[in-house]
């Protein structure tokens, strides 16, 4: 696996446990909060309901001590004539002060007056029906001595809202005469009067058995308090819910939603920003890094280079792969020469060894040869036959001569024979040195090392071997062509041999010239014959030139003696040689004596892809 998809796996994975993590953190923290805060808000609310509550209580309280302070009154409960209050304690009077029960007590608890207003139709008050108060009333001690008193009290009609205050002389002074008590109804209506004075929303619930403390419970939408309230005796009468409704959780939650989805925009366009910058500047590098490593591995091509310009640990690792596989290339470039010169040194040798031997008893029949011929009388004949020519006057001497000359012939014509099957001995031999010639031709023979090379810079190559005599004598010129063919594939210890060797022939054929220093222009093309492509050198000297005559056989190892002096035959018949042992061609051009000479060069080659050049 890359590791683009590592890294992008990494990163979602770590956005993925942020996600787990916030989706905690809003369940176990803030959305409890959200609920804490309206528990809280709930029990706010209740407490202004009791405020509420107890400031209506306190208000009937007031209005009890106000009306209990009134001098008519104070009068009333001295003659207890009832008709002195009819006149004032009036059915609007009542209703101005919002009370449903108007009770004058004296000290002992026994009703002296009373008076209700808006009960239900066809029912008393049990209060008003009694002629005293129960004994067990908790006021009676307060209304002895004057005390003021409020709270709730269960009457058969419902709950009423009882307040009691001190029946003075109008001035506030006493003694205290009994207590005026003051009662309101406690219905729906009057609910909805304490709900909007606490701004809550309050409904009424039964009573429990048993006064309970706070009840808080929390619906989906609601957060309820329960609150149990007492009555003068302390026993439950009733229960009022406040009822709040769960807002902050519905505007937490949408929060949250609109939170979440915020981080979710952010974490996508973190990712992505962390992404492309990540692959900006590590991924892409590393993916750069990766091909160009490949493409090293694959294509064994050691020319191209990386050459990021970074100063990053990307960059230093880009150059110390350039600088390694430069490395690479000129270790394996002299191992290439050195294997080349070794194998040449190495089939030298065994040639010459071979040759040795072959030619030991060529050496022996030869030497015999020699001595046989030596030894045959050939001047003793001539001369015989000289003498016989000129007619000898004596009889005896003419038969000596031509005795001598039959045992002469006999002795010439037994060397003769001796040589002819000496020289038959001796072809045989060379015809064997031929026949080892060959074979060990045909055992030297083997694929050449192709590498991918530069065209400039395998020129540089060959003009560093050539000897510092020629290299002073010519001006070497590289035409742009050689930088825009690229990299090629080829037999480049070869080539470099060849151009080596057309660059010494270019020298001596500007010295053959009488010039002191010349050019060689080499140009190079690709070009495809046959459906394969092929590299093109042309190397164009402005040295002596070649008569038209001689340029076919410039490239002939017996043509030596027909070119130039300062044409190396046996150098560019080796040229020959190599050139079409890597299946290609060598011919040149002249346009005579004194006009310089092109040597033609085509060689069969490939090519790395287009693209990977281009990456390159």
């Amino acid at each position: 696996m890359n590791i683009r998809p590592k890294i992008i796996a990494w990163i979602a994975a770590l956005f993925v446990i942020l996600g787990f993590a916030e989706v905690l953190l809003v369940r176990q923290i803030i959305m409890p909060s959200f609920a804490e805060l309206e528990r809280s808000d709930a029990g706010t609310a209740m407490r202004r309901i009791q405020y509420a509550f107890d400031l209506t209580l306190e208000r009937l309280r007031v209005l009890a001590i106000d009306w209990g302070n009134w001098a008519l009154v104070y009068r009333f409960m001295q003659n207890r004539d009832p008709q002195s209050l009819e006149a004032d304690i009036t059915i609007s009077n009542m209703r101005e002060i919002g009370v449903n029960l108007v009770l004058i007590v004296d000290p002992n608890g026994s009703v002296v007056y009373s008076r209700t207003l808006d009960l239900p139709p066809g029912q008393v008050l049990d209060l008003t029906s009694r002629a005293a108060l129960p004994e067990e009333f908790p006021w009676r001690a307060g209304i002895r001595g004057g005390q003021p008193a409020k709270g709730l009290l269960a009457t058969n009609l419902g709950t009423f809202m009882l307040a009691g205050g001190p029946i003075l002389d109008g001035d506030g002074h006493g003694p205290s005469r009994g207590m005026m008590i003051l009662g309101r109804l406690l219905q729906a209506g009057e609910i909805r009067n304490i709900a909007d004075l606490a701004q809550s929303d309050l409904s009424r619930l039964p009573a429990p058995a048993k006064r309970r403390p706070d009840q808080l419970t929390q619906t989906a939408t609601l957060t309820h308090v329960d609150r149990d309230f007492t009555d003068i005796y302390g026993h439950p009468i009733l229960t009022l819910r406040v009822n709040v409704p769960r807002d902050i959780t519905a505007h937490g939650r949408k929060a949250v939603a609109y939170a979440s989805l915020s981080l979710l925009a952010a974490a996508i366009i973190v990712v992505l920003l962390l992404v492309a910058v990540i692959s900006r500047v590590i991924l892409n590098p590393l993916a750069v890094l990766k091909r160009h490593a490949v493409r090293v591995a694959d294509d064994q091509d050691l020319t191209p280079r990386l050459d990021l310009l970074r100063r990053d640990e990307i960059g230093v690792l880009a150059r110390e792969f350039d600088n390694m596989v430069a490395r690479l290339a000129e270790s394996r470039s002299r191992l290439v020469d050195q294997s080349f010169a070794a194998g040449f040194a190495e089939l030298a040798k065994g040639v010459l060894h071979n040759l040795g031997n072959a030619m030991t008893p060529i050496g022996v029949r030869l030497g015999a040869l020699t001595r046989r011929l030596r030894d045959a009388p050939w001047a003793l004949a001539e001369q015989a036959a000289a003498e016989l020519k000129e007619g000898p006057s004596d009889p005896q001497r003419s038969a000596d001569l031509r005795d001598f000359l039959l045992l002469a012939c006999q002795e010439i014509s037994a060397a003769v024979r001796a040589a002819e099957a000496d020289v038959a001995a001796m072809t045989q031999q060379a015809a064997g040195i031929n026949n080892m010639l060959a074979e060990q031709m045909r055992s030297a023979r083997h694929e050449h090392v192709i590498e991918a090379v530069r065209l400039p810079e395998l020129l540089e190559q060959a003009l560093e071997i050539v000897p510092e005599e020629q290299r002073r004598r010519l001006v070497v010129q590289s035409d742009p062509s050689l930088q825009q063919v690229g990299v090629v594939r080829t037999a480049r210890t070869i080539v470099r041999l060849v151009l080596q060797n057309l660059i010494i022939n270019a020298a001596e054929a500007v010295r053959g010239a009488g010039k002191a220093r010349g050019t060689l222009r080499v140009t190079a093309e690709i070009v495809h014959e046959a459906g394969q492509e092929q590299l093109r050198l042309v190397c164009q000297n402005d040295g002596a030139g070649v008569a038209e005559q001689d340029l076919a056989r410039l490239f002939d190892k017996r043509a030596a003696g027909c070119v130039p002096e300062a044409m190396q035959a046996i150098g560019l018949h080796w040229c020959a040689n190599a050139i079409n042992a890597l299946g290609g061609r060598i011919w040149a051009v002249s346009e005579g004596p004194g006009r310089g000479t092109s040597i033609h060069l085509v060689i069969p080659t490939s090519r790395p892809a287009a693209g990977r050049l281009a990456a390159a």
